[in-house]
């Protein structure tokens, strides 16, 4: 990430156990228990302060979001844009693979005077304010998003995308249905995926299959089509 953010002439800025200090102190309890949860809210908040330290634009993307293709991964001219998720699972008794389109906040861009972000900040500080917890997973990031994404249509950035467990699966495999369905489903080629580490080391995705799939998207072992592209 920081790779491609230096040369794209970008400052690039990482972010640990800090990014939490922001979060109002009467969620910040009550977040405690799920930080993944309050990283949904943290993250807004960050690009937020970026945004008011003077930046123009300000990108969030996640420890695990891999950028392999960096010439292909152009900021969208748009004041705002959220990431694109195709989400690969199998699904029925016959174990075929089905598509959910979406939008995650794995890669996040935000615009100065952009019209979401404070909205979204808003939001999501009373969806948490409203329940006492526990939060259901995604409950003010993807799933928040991508309800109001159905809705009124927000910008994407298409080539920002994110990669399930039986998408790597595939990948590592050098081939599959589930990585077929991808490239039928996904508007643009993808030149930087979300890898989904926080679901391995169980049942999901082992460590090693997140490592794996590194090195075939980087090129580090042989791969005669990684991430398909679509026509």
């Amino acid at each position: 990430m920081e790779t491609w953010a230096r040369a794209a002439g970008f400052d690039y800025r990482f972010v640990g156990d800090e990014l939490f200090a922001p979060i109002p102190e009467c969620l910040r309890g009550r977040l405690r228990p799920q930080p993944v949860v309050a990283s949904d809210l943290a993250r807004l908040l960050a690009l937020r302060r970026a945004l008011e330290e003077g930046y123009e634009a300000a990108v969030w993307c996640d420890a695990d979001f891999l950028v392999f293709a960096p010439e292909r991964l152009i900021l969208p001219a748009a004041p705002y844009a959220l990431g694109r998720e195709v989400w690969i699972e199998y699904r029925g008794a016959g174990r075929t693979p089905r598509a959910r389109v979406k939008v995650h906040n794995a890669f996040l861009l935000f615009r100065r005077g952009n019209a979401l972000l404070e909205f979204c900040i808003d939001a999501a500080e009373r969806l948490l304010g409203a329940h006492p917890g526990p939060y259901p997973p995604q409950f003010v990031g993807p799933k928040l998003l991508t309800a109001l994404h159905n809705i009124v249509g927000f910008p994407v950035a298409e080539r920002a995308a994110m990669l399930s467990p039986p998408v790597i699966r595939d990948l590592i495999a050098g081939g599959g249905p589930c990585l077929e369905l991808l490239r039928a489903r996904s508007p643009e080629p993808p030149a930087g995926a979300n890898l989904c580490a926080s679901l391995a080391g169980g049942r999901e995705m082992a460590d090693a299959e997140v490592e794996t799939a590194i090195d075939a998207l980087t090129g580090s072992i042989p791969s005669s089509s990684p991430i398909p592209t679509p026509t």
